[in-house]
């Protein structure tokens, strides 16, 4: 963590521009490069890829609506108010019409984002 979270931060969805992920539209809230201890993103699921992170552990707080979740060879039901935890090495991908809370710790890098082999 970096000396810029010495001090309060304040992010609005509304002034975070939309992109392409390969799990649907993202809006990265709270970003590595901010110096938060973990990253922050609104995702809409749209044509999801299987991936999985060698780093960071993602936790899928479901926001609105609903679909599955594939983790490795199970499927988990996703609904509103569903908290999944998605530790290192889990391939995953989302199918439905589903907007999440996505909290990686550590934070989320590009980096650190592998394709289903």
């Amino acid at each position: 963590m970096s000396e810029n979270f010495a001090r309060p931060l304040v992010f609005r969805r509304d002034d975070i521009e939309l992109e392409r992920s390969i799990c649907g539209f993202r809006q990265r809230m709270a970003r590595a490069e901010d110096g938060v201890p973990a990253s922050l993103t609104y995702l809409a699921v749209s044509e999801a890829e299987c991936h999985y992170h060698k780093h960071t552990t993602e936790y899928y707080y479901v926001l609105e609506g609903e679909g599955t979740l594939k983790l490795d060879d199970e499927v988990s039901e996703l609904r509103p108010h569903t908290l999944v935890c998605i530790p290192p090495g889990v391939k995953h991908e989302a199918e439905g019409d589903v907007k999440v809370l996505v909290i990686g710790i550590p934070p989320f890098s590009p980096d650190d984002q592998y394709m289903d082999e």
